[in-house]
């Protein structure tokens, strides 16, 4: 994906970067970016477990980018990768509420000890100036206030919500324990290109994808009507970069990243279907458990304290997300 908007001031040629998780669909993405605009130096940590090598593929002949195969599980491979590095932006998670249902365990091991090894790297760093990480909407929990604000949390609905909400404590402690500049990113349901549609646990807006590219109707779990705040990969991109070089009184926080809109899932059917051009009609299946029923996101913090202001819509984004894996 090419960005053609340029959400940054500073100047990036004078940057190190370390994407964690960089060879996946969020990471890659962040990637393209940076190297787009000219990054002195991006590197990427990835165990290729959730990422593909291909999303990267087209980096690899470049001078400044660089793959680094290893797992944030391995304290060795964190402070190998943040070596020199001057910003990191840590994509690096095992997503999916259903799969933490089932394995609890690893998902633990990655979010929270593989997050916290990291945070142990970025401090015995000497050139890390800030850590900004990917937090999740999963975090409101049961809360059934809408929007969803940030200082407003109810309790967790699965394990992967406790290992996002584990992420944003140690944050803080390590924030204020040993004065890191760190900022956490709440996402709401980002979509988006290189965002596979493959495994038992892809994302909704994918499999969406691929019943229209084969011509097969999907599986809807519930009704449909229940809403999430879809938000397209560029805005998180977007929010990322703006984190990276936010002012120092914007850190030592958590900040909401969606569109403010709510979608339920008929309307995102119907939705791609126009964008498609391919009519089919869904089956409905039973609701997922640690699923929340509506999401909508608050983002004025965002917008006051990062400048963050999304550019696509729901539709605009599905339109150009399904203009690129049809493909």
């Amino acid at each position: 994906m090419k960005f053609e908007t340029r959400y940054h001031e500073a100047d990036l040629s004078k940057v190190r970067v370390l994407v964690t998780g960089g060879a996946g669909f969020i990471g890659s993405n962040i990637v393209a970016y940076l190297l787009g605009f000219g990054a002195k130096q991006v590197r990427v940590l990835d165990n290729l477990s959730n990422g593909y090598r291909s999303n990267i593929s087209e980096f690899e002949s470049e001078p400044n980018f660089e793959f680094q195969e290893g797992d944030i599980r391995n304290p060795e491979d964190c402070q190998r990768a943040v070596k020199n590095m001057d910003i990191v932006l840590h994509q690096a998670a095992l997503g999916s509420v259903p799969r933490s249902i089932a394995d609890p365990v690893t998902s633990n091991a990655v979010n929270v000890s593989g997050f916290l090894n990291m945070l142990v790297a970025c401090r015995a760093s000497e050139t890390v100036k800030r850590f900004v990480y990917a937090a999740s909407s999963s975090t409101y929990g049961d809360s059934p206030a809408l929007p969803k604000v940030e200082h407003k949390i109810g309790k967790p609905l699965s394990p992967y919500a406790v290992t996002k909400y584990v992420n944003e404590l140690y944050a803080e402690v390590f924030a204020k324990t040993y004065g890191m500049e760190i900022i956490g990113l709440r996402y709401f349901n980002v979509f988006g290109p290189n965002q596979s549609p493959e495994g038992a646990y892809a994302a909704v807006i994918p499999l969406f994808m691929q019943a229209l590219k084969d011509r097969q109707s999907p599986i809807i779990h519930g009704d449909g009507e229940q809403t999430r705040d879809f938000t397209f990969v560029e805005n998180a991109v977007q929010a990322n970069i703006k984190a990276a070089f936010a002012t120092q009184d914007a850190t030592n926080q958590v900040y909401n990243v969606a569109c403010g809109e709510r979608v339920s899932l008929n309307e995102l059917w119907e939705i791609l279907q126009e964008a498609s051009g391919i009519k089919l009609k869904a089956n409905y299946g039973p609701p997922r458990p640690g699923d929340v029923r509506d999401s909508l996101a608050d983002i004025e913090k965002a917008r006051t304290r990062l400048g963050y202001e999304p550019r696509f819509s729901v539709r605009a984004g599905l339109k150009l997300t399904w203009e690129a894996f049809k493909t």
